[in-house]
This record gives structure tokens, C-alpha cells and sequence, in this order.
């Protein structure tokens, strides 16, 4: 893979390549790269085994992602970081929605955004509702927001119909 100036990493305990693996079954032009293994040298500070997989690169439709086994750590993945997918159309929401929820947080979905598998948050939505918040004319703009609160998955056409009034 091509070195980027900025990559996002994820830690997790030990499912780096399972969820890299994941990820990778769902969104198009994906491929898994380079991985690392962890070996005896600085057991005493990472507490892995040798030959244990210490990091996966991969990458999700041209945006760089590493995983990495970090151990057990008093760290989890909150709301305060989500990754954003853009979606064109229903059918791309509807893919997007219904792969990453699976095995998530029920209890997590909400406008568009849900939490993963692993505790990862993702906001599935569309450009078209961005624009529109963002619309100078403020009366659209609250029937668009209106419209989007009490929405788990985003329906882009409630979105185009609460914007026309």
C-alpha cells in the first residue's frame, strides 16, 4: 500500500485482522495490505506472544486503515469518534446500514449513526442532508433536521420531501 500522510488506527484486543476482514467484506475496492507480528523483543511492555499478529493495514474505498492487537487495555471505542460513509443513494444507505449493524449496539442507532460489531460508530448518511441542514433558507432547514431526529437509518427520501415543505 502507498504511504499516506495520515492513517486512522484502531485498537483492539485481539480482533485486528477479524474486523479488518469485516470491514473489508463490505465496503467496495478493498484490499488488505501488510502485516506485522509481534515478537519476543519488548514482551515486558506489550505482554504479547511471539508470532502474535501485531498490526493489519488495509484499505476502504482509497482511505487508509490500520489495525492493530494492542492487548487488554482500560480503553474503549465511544461515539466521540465515528467515521462517516457518504451515500449517493438508498440502496448504498441500506448496505452500508444493514452490514454494520449486524451484532452492534441496537441501543446506538440513531440518525443515521450506529455502533458496529466492535464498538465502532458509523454515521451512514447522504451529502443531500448535510447540504440542506446547512441551507440558508433556516425554515427548510429545520423541516430537514425535524424530519432526520427520530430516524434510526436515514430515508433520503423523507429527507427531499421535508426540504420541499
Amino acid at each position: 500500500m502507498a504511504t499516506h500522510k495520515i492513517i486512522t488506527c484502531l485498537w483492539f484486543d485481539k480482533d485486528a485482522e477479524e474486523a479488518a476482514n469485516y470491514y473489508a467484506s463490505i465496503f467496495k475496492d478493498s484490499k488488505i495490505g501488510r502485516k506485522s507480528y509481534y515478537s519476543n523483543e519488548g514482551k515486558e511492555v506489550h505482554g504479547m506472544d511471539e508470532g502474535t499478529l501485531m498490526a493489519v493495514e488495509y484499505e476502504l474505498n482509497g482511505s487508509k486503515f490500520m489495525n492493530l492487537n494492542g492487548g487488554n487495555i482500560p480503553f474503549t471505542f465511544n461515539m466521540t469518534v465515528s467515521f462517516i460513509i457518504n451515500c449517493d443513494t438508498q440502496e448504498e444507505i441500506d448496505h452500508y446500514w444493514e452490514k454494520l449493524r449486524k451484532g452492534g449496539d441496537p441501543a446506538a442507532q440513531e440518525c443515521g449513526w450506529l455502533k458496529d460489531k466492535y464498538g465502532v460508530t458509523w454515521q451512514v448518511s447522504t451529502p443531500i442532508l448535510d447540504e440542506f441542514i446547512a441551507s440558508p433558507d433556516r425554515e427548510k432547514a429545520d423541516r430537514v433536521m425535524k424530519a432526520m431526529l427520530p430516524m434510526k437509518k436515514i430515508i433520503i427520501k423523507d429527507i427531499e420531501e421535508a426540504a420541499k415543505g
